[in-house]
């Protein structure tokens, strides 16, 4: 008896968990300052709930960019599946330029959260790594890429996206960028 009463309790606890993510993203994204209660009120959870679930400040925000970046990461599979190899790459890095554009005030956030004293450091970029590996072996292996390109090369490469100021025109800036990465990708490529 007690089983069936705690499934329903683990599920709002989920669901209570996933409305503190979707509200803190938007109130972060807007202000990097947002006050923790604030969100706990938007998101309708009372301050234990949200305690609860993220102790302090950075691990809600950590959590928010864990979530952000697998939601990128994850797209890249998708793209393959539905375009050729240098489509999807490039599709996905238009996401990519769109993640770090819109979510400007996450990232001062994400800045605040991993450079306080004692705070862990910034998460690493594995999925977003594993994911622009496996577009790049895609690609590599349709011979739309010179061979040899690395993730960390390409993520060096398209590291200026993070220098355009998300309040001006960044998606003409961004697909300038973007396509010119792609041009030095496919220099050297077997199958050009």
């Amino acid at each position: 008896m007690q089983q069936k009463n705690e499934a329903p309790l683990r599920s709002d606890a989920q669901r209570n968990r996933e409305r503190i993510l979707e509200v803190a993203l938007a109130e972060l994204t807007g202000n990097a300052d947002a006050a923790l209660s604030v969100i706990a009120r938007k998101a309708g959870v009372g301050q234990g709930t949200f305690y609860r679930n993220f102790p302090n400040r950075e691990a809600l925000v950590l959590e928010i960019y864990r979530h952000e970046m697998r939601q990128v990461a994850d797209s890249a599979a998708q793209l393959l599946k539905d375009r050729a190899p240098h489509q999807a790459l490039r599709a996905w890095m238009d996401r990519l330029a769109e993640f770090a554009m819109t979510k400007a005030g996450l990232a001062e956030a994400i800045r605040q959260a991993t450079s306080a004293p004692g705070s862990p450091g910034r998460p690493a970029h594995t999925p977003v790594t594993s994911a622009a590996e496996l577009l790049l072996r895609a690609c590599e292996e349709a011979g739309t890429i010179r061979p040899g390109v690395t993730a960390d090369d390409f993520l060096l490469a398209i590291a200026g996206l993070w220098q355009i100021d998300p309040r001006d025109d960044w998606q003409s800036r961004a697909t300038r960028l973007l396509d010119l990465v792609m041009d030095g990708l496919r220099a050297g490529a077997p199958g050009r």
